[in-house]
């Protein structure tokens, strides 16, 4: 099998575009995707760094990734929700890192996967499961965002920010956002009401007044402005910072879940929820789409395509 894979923790050097990757096992509740396109995350740069060591059970060799769009190879008999032939997407986050979504197959759970948007080509629809569902799982459970509220969302035309802006409004919420100045009509195209420079100053002193919920995607200094920002810290979710907790609101680790997946694919069929990529690169050049996420500031999503 061809793919990406590591054999030690480190920076983008260690990553090889490999023709010897065995194939992965297929469990009883296990879906093989043939990979048409993997998503590029924060945490795969985390992952290979050895910065979840501790989190989960590491394998090496590692294909990376957890994002992907694809057609179902084969199923586990007792899948019962996907067929040979069906398109599908998903956030494939195993019980342990190894067999990653920047490879030719990757063996997901049947809890990781939906069928893909009509919508959506496969580069989009690689580019939306965890970043799509870490926004959606932040704003209707921790945040519990309906029609009328004011949100605020920090770094809304990242990857997770920019779905979060879409979600939010979708579900009837009056957005702002944060960004620099060249990203504001970025934003306002999408139905932020009021973008605010990050780069102007403590954003509880840019508000009018407090908003009813806050989404960090920041931490630090940003995070600790947040109790001047909202009403109720309760309704402050955080997906970077952990110390969210200590102010009293709630931190968010994004799970693998079909009922939010194909909730995403919904919005994504209505015209709700579109995906901006950045930029698409082949899985020759996995290794710089890694260090292009790793220096932020993108906007929108950096996918890998196989096919």
């Amino acid at each position: 099998m061809r793919g990406a894979a590591y054999d030690e923790f480190g920076n983008a050097g260690v990553l090889r575009v490999r023709d010897d990757l065995p194939m992965p096992p297929v469990g009883p509740d296990t879906v093989l995707v043939r990979v048409h396109a993997a998503g590029v995350n924060p945490v795969d740069i985390g992952i290979r760094e050895g910065h979840l060591a501790g989190a989960f059970p590491h394998h090496f060799p590692i294909i990376p990734g957890w994002d992907v769009a694809g057609v179902v190879e084969a199923a586990g008999p007792a899948v019962t929700a996907f067929a040979p032939g069906d398109e599908v997407f998903g956030y494939v986050r195993r019980d342990d890192v190894q067999w990653g979504t920047t490879a030719e197959f990757v063996p997901a759970p049947q809890r990781c996967l939906a069928h893909k948007p009509e919508s959506l080509g496969f580069a989009e629809a690689g580019a939306l499961p965890l970043a799509g569902l870490t926004a959606y799982q932040a704003l209707t459970e921790a945040l519990d965002v309906g029609e009328g509220d004011r949100v605020l969302v920090h770094r809304a035309a990242g990857g997770v920010g920019f779905f979060a802006v879409q979600i939010a409004v979708a579900l009837g919420a009056h957005v702002i956002g944060t960004a620099s100045p060249k990203n504001h009509g970025f934003l306002t195209d999408a139905g932020v009401v009021e973008v605010l420079d990050y780069a102007a100053g403590p954003i509880s002193g840019q508000l009018s007044e407090p908003v009813d919920a806050v989404l960090d995607l920041v931490g630090g200094d940003t995070l600790a402005d947040a109790p001047k920002q909202v009403r109720d810290p309760a309704r402050i979710a955080s997906v970077v910072d952990p110390g969210v907790l200590e102010l009293g609101g709630r931190y968010v680790f994004v799970r693998p879940d079909t009922h939010d997946l194909e909730e995403l694919a919904r919005m994504a069929d209505a015209g709700q929820l579109r995906v901006a990529i950045a930029r698409a690169f082949s899985l020759d050049h996995v290794a710089g789409a890694q260090e292009l996420v790793a220096g932020g500031h993108v906007r929108g999503k950096v996918v890998v395509t196989l096919r």
